[in-house]
């Protein structure tokens, strides 16, 4: 699959922020100026901030195929078939992640061609922070569009088929065909790019929306701890995490941007740019994530939102996380974050008026928090995978203790916190795929072993018409 680049033409370095860029100008000019050259690094962030990728829909087809969610409406248009398990290689929505994804990767792959073609118009320090830009977000489409399409890499450690891995810039049809590499060729490029990103990007902006919206070396560091993970390579998540966390408690970023949790988790759903926010897609209101795509459209209740998915509190058979010992009454999370309506219980973290200009957390330092906690309670020091875990979980439940004796109960105590911290923001299946576990769907009604053909999400039909090599 092959997509042009529109190169784009804006005012400032926020723009992207906005509504769609009102101007666009040729390939051969499209370096002439600085701010021509901007337009462009704005507009790989807008691509993958699309409602149709990351900015929602993604998040919530990941959340919706295990057992944290039910269905209400039985509408396919807002994930009914991904939810049962029976989403098909012509969905429409199903294809826009790879289309959307594709289009972020060939935007990338020909704005480092154009940067290297364009070097002298370009000042030193600007043109390497573009490149880790371009770098970083093809590595973070590719890690997104990895782990839904090609089976885990701890199955066999990535020798299963992956994704076409395009990294030429592709203006016309010519070269559609091409092959799948493995997934541990993939996992080899998104790690080569975040590593030459982290290098290459600036240690910080100018202002708390850009240190958000806009990578640097910690948010390139924050995805290798996501990526490592996956991989189940636990020792080089601590190696990653140790840069942007302190070896003890209060957890916060010696290095760089100062990242800290909050002292109330509300606050990251009101005021989207503290440093607990390592990387979102920023929405407003000229630029939304677009109709039923939105994250409180799907969980919320009215007036802010379409009710489409409910927590699981079902106290038997496939349990949610709500009903869960750890996740207890006294938790901010489930009584400022969670409510009744209409006798059913659901999410409220995304609880902006219409049109949901939510921001959407892709990166959050308690995520990170977690990741280094698996890692050290697996391979590394078990004191400091408690304090980690009691961290993030005493911010909103601050009587809680950890009680457990033995190291699984440790890993699974972690692995049932992010359950509680991430619920909602599209962790939940990758999470149980990381790790070769069986899928529990409340939509199936059944578990989906690894083994399944629904473990993984077809490639679409479309990519099959038009890549003779797939």
């Amino acid at each position: 699959m092959s997509i042009p680049l529109a190169p784009m033409v804006t005012s400032c370095a926020d723009d992207f922020l906005e509504a769609t860029p009102r101007t666009s100008v040729s390939v051969e000019s499209a370096f002439d100026t600085p701010e021509r050259v901007e337009a462009q690094a704005n507009g790989l962030y807008a691509t993958i901030k699309s409602g149709a990728f990351l900015g929602g829909r993604y998040q919530v087809y990941n959340d919706i195929r295990a057992e944290e969610f039910i269905n209400r409406n039985n509408n396919g248009v807002t994930g009914a078939w991904a939810y049962a398990h029976t989403i098909g290689g012509d969905d429409t929505y199903l294809g826009n992640f790879w289309i959307t994804g594709y289009l972020a990767i060939n935007r990338s792959n020909l704005f480092l061609e154009g940067l290297d073609a364009n070097a002298s118009k370009i000042n030193p320090a600007k043109l390497q922070q573009y490149k880790g830009e371009a770098k970083f977000v093809r590595a973070l489409t590719y890690f997104s569009l990895v782990q839904i399409y090609a089976k885990p890499y701890v199955l066999d450690n990535g020798a299963s088929p992956g994704l076409p891995l395009r990294l030429q810039g592709e203006t016309g049809p010519e070269n559609n065909g091409l092959a799948r590499s493995t997934v541990a060729q993939i996992y080899a490029q998104i790690l080569k790019d975040l590593n030459e990103a982290e290098a290459e990007l600036p240690d910080n902006y100018s202002s708390a929306n850009l240190n958000t919206t806009r990578a640097h070396k910690n948010t390139a560091i924050a995805l290798k701890t996501r990526v490592y993970l996956a991989m189940g390579n636990y020792g080089k998540v601590i190696e990653e995490g140790n840069k942007i966390v302190s070896a003890a408690a209060p957890f916060t970023s010696p290095n760089r941007v100062v990242h800290a949790l909050q002292p109330s988790i509300k606050t990251v759903f009101t005021n989207y740019t503290t440093t607990e926010s390592i990387f979102s897609a920023p929405m407003t209101t000229n630029s939304a994530p677009g109709t039923q795509n939105q994250l409180g459209y799907y969980y919320n209740g009215t007036p802010n939102g379409n009710r489409e998915y409910y927590l699981n509190v079902n106290p038997t058979g496939i349990t949610g996380i709500y009903t869960n010992p750890q996740f207890r009454d006294t938790d901010v999370r489930k009584t400022d974050l969670t409510a009744t309506i209409s006798g059913q219980r659901y999410v409220t973290k995304f609880s902006g008026l219409s049109p949901f200009i939510d921001w959407v957390p892709i990166i959050r330092y308690s995520e990170v928090l977690l990741n280094l906690a698996e890692a050290e309670a697996e391979v590394g020091s078990e004191t400091r995978a408690i304090a980690l875990l009691e961290a993030v979980h005493k911010r909103s439940d601050a009587t809680w203790s950890y009680t457990g004796t033995s190291k699984p109960d440790l890993i699974n105590s972690i692995l049932t916190e992010r359950r509680i911290e991430l619920l909602s923001e599209g962790f939940r299946t990758n999470d149980i795929m990381r790790r070769g576990q069986s899928i529990p769907s409340i939509g199936a009604g059944a578990q989906i072993p690894a083994n399944d053909s629904r473990y993984i999400f077809p490639i679409p039909t479309t990519e099959y018409q038009t890549n003779p090599l797939l």
